[in-house]
């Protein structure tokens, strides 16, 4: 549904414009209901999920056991911080600024579409990520048959 990236400014009100060529995709599949939450993986990062896709993560999240401390962080993180957004007239959202502020959005980021879901990066984040390398240590055995 969602692929490539788009350095994307944010507006001196935490706003955000999708990309054109994403906007009829997020009306017409989601009716413009989008939810943003922290990345549980990475510093740096918010995920921005198609509504449909959000609520399937979520119950999936809210399953785990509430008695071990990983399940309560990943709640934490994805569910509690969970704010739902909708375009406006000018196909902008606007980002918390709780959210914007712990991963280090000021006026730059990148707007990365990963399938289901965008995934949202402080500039500087996204460039640290993308100047990473994998090596042959990092290949698990179910990366080796990939052929790219």
């Amino acid at each position: 549904m969602f692929q490539g990236e788009t350095a994307i400014t944010i507006d001196d009100k935490g706003r955000l414009a999708i990309p054109t060529g994403y906007r009829d995709v997020v009306a017409r599949e989601c009716g413009n209901h989008l939810v943003i939450t922290y990345n549980p993986f990475e510093s740096g990062c918010l995920y921005l999920y198609p509504q449909p896709v959000w609520e399937g993560v979520r119950d999936q999240v809210n399953k785990l056991p509430r008695t071990k401390k990983n399940s309560r962080l990943l709640q934490l993180k994805l569910v509690g911080a969970a704010t739902f957004v909708e375009p406006d007239g000018s196909g902008r959202i606007s980002i918390p600024a709780s959210q914007r502020n712990a991963i280090g959005i000021e006026k730059k980021a990148v707007l990365v579409g990963m399938g289901d879901k965008f995934e949202l990066w402080s500039e500087q984040a996204h460039l640290a990520q993308i100047r990473q390398t994998l090596g042959d240590a990092d290949l698990g055995e179910e990366l080796l048959d990939l052929q790219l």
